[in-house]
């Protein structure tokens, strides 16, 4: 999958833009400045590592969270932002050991999972990760972020027709993000069905982005061929960030 690196991840994830804002560069001096105070307070480097993703600061947000990780070894919350920073970063085998000590005992965090999940994907590792989704469904039915996880999943693992079932499910969940439609008809045009595809890259969008989703559907289905004659349909995707 194409990155723009997702809530995970490389060519899996797609980095939240960064804020850039006067109120995200408050928010990141006010919580850099308690970190500093205290670089073992954990609610100060998880929302000042927050505060820095937000900012498209991720390496600096991993090198808060790995100091966090190392004076709380057993917090959660730090747990779990690292791992999430580590394959935001495409340490993904790391992130997935860390995050699997992030779940409290008898409770696994479903959102946890589906980063777990992503990660595994981006290593290739297609059935595990479905294995991961699954168990986050179970827990969370229907949430849309998982659900256009395991979609890609499928799309990764040439199964376009179980990617195309999925997506769909997750696009008809309520306040679903908009980059789940868009791969929804990537895998529709990427199974040869262009007008069906250019019809949900229109929908639900303002008048003034619809030229440019449909140009851009356009220019990655040119290569649909190239990406079919290689087995790797999931190249054009991108990971919906989610919980």
């Amino acid at each position: 999958m194409t990155t723009q690196p997702t809530e995970t991840t490389g060519s899996l994830g797609i980095t939240a833009p960064g804020d850039g804002s006067g109120e995200g560069r408050r928010s990141a001096h006010a919580w850099g400045e308690r970190f500093r105070a205290n670089p073992g307070d954990p609610e100060a480097a998880v929302n000042y590592a927050k505060a820095l993703r937000r900012n498209g600061q991720r390496p600096q947000a991993l090198a808060v969270l790995e100091q966090a990780s190392i004076q709380n070894p057993k917090h959660k919350g730090v747990l779990g932002a690292y791992g999430r920073a580590l394959a935001d970063l495409g340490h993904y085998r790391q992130a997935v050991d860390v995050l699997d000590r992030a779940h409290a005992a008898g409770q696994p965090d479903w959102r946890i999972l589906s980063v777990q999940g992503a990660a595994l994907d981006q290593m290739g590792r297609h059935e595990e990760a479905q294995r991961y989704y699954g168990t986050a469904l179970r827990i969370a039915p229907d949430e849309p972020s998982v659900l256009s996880n395991l979609g890609l999943s499928y799309a990764l693992s040439k199964d376009l027709v179980r990617a195309e079932t999925t997506l769909r499910r997750a696009a008809g969940q309520p306040r679903v993000d908009p980059r789940v439609r868009t791969n929804l008809a990537l895998v529709v045009g990427l199974q040869g069905r262009l007008a069906e595809a250019e019809g949900l890259a229109r929908s639900d969008l303002p008048s003034d982005e619809t030229t440019a989703n449909v140009a851009y559907l356009r220019q990655m289905l040119a290569l649909q061929n190239g990406w079919r004659q290689s087995g790797d349909a999931g190249k054009v995707l991108v990971r919906a960030e989610g919980g």
